[in-house]
């Protein structure tokens, strides 16, 4: 029986990322407040907030200096946009700020409000910038299986989920998508991850020998994948790619969308896993996500272009309403400042061991073939098999249990896939972190349980 707001929240509320044919019956958690790693729903039971928001909620809940800085912005200059010419100081600041902070020599930021807006603008500024160097065949842009890249037109078509692409006439015939770097699901026999990643390099350089490097632009990729199941690359992956990239001059983009701002224990994580990008999209853990801010960050080389098609053309024809808006820029300039001063990526060097410890530890679990992580992130992915590493029937909605059995203990994770993803807020104490993997730990015998009850193992 839903309850009053439960029923009304079905009725009128079209939930991304759901099951729309079962939440009538299901209902919706709904919140109502939160402090630190927990969020309380509107009955007042707390769970710990084991995915961070989506990946995003880097300082928790409750940091009132976050609330001040937009709150002052607010009464000081509530909209401003940044079209023809004009300017604020907090976009001014946040510019320069992430400039300073960037993984590649930096030139200029653009402002958006998504990662998915991010990465749609990646792409145009890939297309517009080959046209202004002389290039309009090198459109073409290579993702990979698994990736998660948003959700625009353009975005979705980068990611590499079935679910993205499906019925939405995805992706756009411009984007090919690579081997999917997870040792563990498409690592040969015998296979070390050194060799694993040299494949999947020799792979991609056939690649773009079949579609012809002339026509070949960029590569997108994730440092650790997130939303494609929290996969770490093998050893020595992007070294042997972007070998293969500087070959056939194919740029690189790192979507740090998830990874930036700490959550691998360096400011990106292209720094974390040796990534040597051209360009970076951000958004999620710039603001701690409490509000909605996204940026493009660009070298000189691709800024003087957009400035020779300015001179041509007379206008940059590219921007949101939303672009730089003053409150979200004041918001991740503070965001920022509590994590230089509060030394948010040295705690999560301090925290990590024990997390990825835990975490590691539940790879013994009877129901668990891999657990994976790096960072402040991991993933558990269930199995009806561990020696044959077969995985269950998506239809038998063993990873949705799961999730549903550890929010009946007071946790939140995702189900994304094959598995259970983690990650918590970067503020997260040993003691939480212990709490957190506890709670998964019941949840994973509860459902071991039922799997056995309902012979899902000789159904799978």
């Amino acid at each position: 029986m839903l309850t009053n707001l439960q029923a009304r929240d079905v009725a009128t509320v079209l939930h991304p990322y759901s099951n729309l044919a079962t939440l009538p019956t299901q209902g919706t958690l709904i919140l109502e407040r939160g402090e630190g790693v927990f969020v309380y729903d509107v009955d007042g039971k707390p769970y710990i907030e084991g995915m961070a928001g989506l990946w995003c909620n880097g300082l928790g809940h409750g940091r009132k200096e976050l609330v001040e800085a937009a709150a002052e912005q607010m009464g000081k200059l509530p909209f401003a946009h940044l079209f023809s010419g004009k300017s604020h100081d907090p976009a001014i600041a946040l510019a320069e700020k992430l400039k300073e902070l960037a993984p590649m020599q930096a030139a200029k930021v653009f402002f958006c409000s998504s990662g998915s807006e991010a990465n749609d603008t990646q792409m145009k500024l890939v297309w517009y910038v080959n046209n202004a160097l002389g290039r309009p065949q090198k459109k073409k842009i290579i993702s990979r299986i698994k990736a998660y890249h948003g959700v625009t037109i353009a975005s979705a078509s980068l990611t590499g989920l079935p679910n993205n692409h499906i019925d939405f006439d995805l992706p756009l015939s411009s984007v090919r998508h690579a081997a999917c770097p997870h040792h563990y699901r498409f690592g040969q026999e015998g296979e070390s991850e050194e060799a694993f990643a040299a494949r999947l390099a020799a792979e991609l350089d056939a690649q773009i020998e079949a579609e012809g490097p002339e026509t070949v632009a960029a590569f997108i990729a994730e440092p650790v994948m997130g939303a494609g199941g929290v996969i770490v690359p093998p050893a020595g992956y992007y070294p042997a790619i972007q070998a293969v990239l500087e070959k056939h001059d194919v740029m690189l983009i790192a979507d740090e969308v998830i990874c930036g701002f700490g959550r691998l224990g360096e400011w990106f994580g292209s720094t974390a896993l040796g990534m040597k990008p051209d360009t970076v999209s951000v958004a999620k853990q710039l603001t701690s996500a409490y509000i909605p801010l996204g940026a493009v960050i660009i070298p000189d080389w691709i800024d003087e272009a957009l400035i020779r098609q300015s001179e041509k053309i007379g206008v940059f024809g590219h921007g949101f309403t939303y672009s730089g808006h003053p409150v979200a820029a004041a918001v991740a300039l503070k965001t920022i400042e509590i994590y230089e001063r509060e030394n948010t990526i040295g705690h999560v060097r301090t925290v990590t061991p024990l997390f990825q410890q835990r975490l590691k530890a539940l790879a013994d679990h009877p129901l668990i073939g891999e657990a994976r992580g790096m960072g402040l992130v991991g993933a558990v992915e269930p199995v009806a098999d561990k020696a044959s590493k077969r995985s269950f029937d998506p239809k038998q909605g063993v990873g949705p249990k799961v999730v549903a059995f550890a929010q009946d203990e007071g946790l939140i994770v995702r189900a994304i896939g094959d598995s259970i993803a983690i990650c918590p807020p970067m503020v997260i104490s040993d003691s939480e972190i212990d709490a957190l993997f506890d709670r998964l730990a019941t949840a994973l015998d509860r459902a071991e349980a039922w799997v056995s009850q309902q012979g899902l193992r000789a159904a799978a």
